[in-house]
């Protein structure tokens, strides 16, 4: 049995954004967002479904996840594999956007909902050793969330490195499952018996996919790929050219040193002139041997 990587742009919104599994998204939500009880989300309305999109359109295409629950609040969810060294900001972009597009003109603040964005990386920006990480704005003096419209979760995927056999949560597992349902060949018996999870599988078995899906994915992973390695030549050939540069600095170096050191030697008048008086002397003697050979030449 094979599994698309959830890493992949298309499997993600493939597994995550069909309003026909949504209480795939809604298992999801609530273990990263801790909600229990009455906070617990119990019905989303995805604003972006899953659709298949075109190999050629698919520059101009986001396939991140966007959900309102009942309560109206907003929820983002993204897949990000490669470090761009923006991905903060977009965040925050995203965020703010989704707050303001809320707000029809002419009507009154108070109508506004809370945004949660959840990142989901395939790589490390925070300092922090957990991989789960919230951010809120918090009054420095009092620690206490006054703003509290914003909720940014990041999920740092290099930092998990959990077994199946360690898997204590149910945010555990569906960590455990973005980072590693391509690598297994069977559904394992920590997730028989939750009927979400049963689902996911379900969906990223890719021998169930049809062959626009299919070839859409590969496009996705071939081009990321090859970005990474356009990434890596460019960054081979920086290193090279620091390298050359850092050798002809060190060329141009110490021919600055041997001329200093030639004039501190012209200046220094007690090494100079007993230099001069030797070499006089040399010459005076080679010349003898010039006038000596010539004349038995002759």
């Amino acid at each position: 049995m094979k599994f698309a990587d959830p890493k992949n742009d298309l499997a993600f919104k493939k597994i995550f954004g069909d309003e026909k599994h949504k209480n795939i998204l809604i298992s999801f939500l609530n273990s990263v967002l801790d909600f229990k009880n009455e906070y617990m989300i119990k019905d989303v309305s995805l604003a972006n479904s899953y659709q298949i999109p075109k190999i050629p359109e698919l520059k101009e295409t986001i396939l991140d996840i966007k959900a309102v629950n009942r309560k109206g609040d907003n929820f983002i969810v993204e897949m990000q594999r490669k470090d761009l060294g923006d991905f903060t900001k977009r965040s925050l972009y995203y965020t703010s956007k989704a707050y303001v597009e809320q707000l029809p003109k002419g009507n009154d603040y108070t109508i506004l909902k809370k945004v949660y964005f959840i990142g989901i990386l395939n790589f490390n920006i925070f300092e922090n050793k957990n991989y789960v990480s919230r951010h809120l704005i918090i009054n420095q003096e009092t620690k206490i969330q006054d703003l509290d419209d914003f909720e940014f979760t990041f999920i740092e995927l290099p930092k998990f490195n959990k077994e199946l056999k360690e898997l204590e949560s149910i945010l555990d597992k569906w960590i455990y499952f973005i980072k590693n349902a391509s690598d297994l060949e069977l559904i394992p018996s920590e997730y028989e018996n939750i009927e979400e999870f049963k689902i996911a599988f379900g969906i990223a078995t890719q021998t169930t996919w049809n062959k626009k899906e299919l070839e859409v994915y590969d496009y996705i992973s071939l081009k990321e790929f090859d970005e990474i390695n356009a990434l890596r030549t460019a960054e081979r050939k920086g290193l090279e050219q620091g390298r050359e540069e850092g050798r002809e600095e060190g060329r141009e170096e110490e021919k600055l040193n041997i001329a200093k050191n030639l004039l501190d030697i012209l200046d220094n008048v007690d090494f100079f002139y007993p230099l001069f008086f030797l070499l006089i002397l040399d010459l005076n003697h080679k010349m003898s041997q010039y006038s000596i050979l010539k004349h038995i030449t002759l």
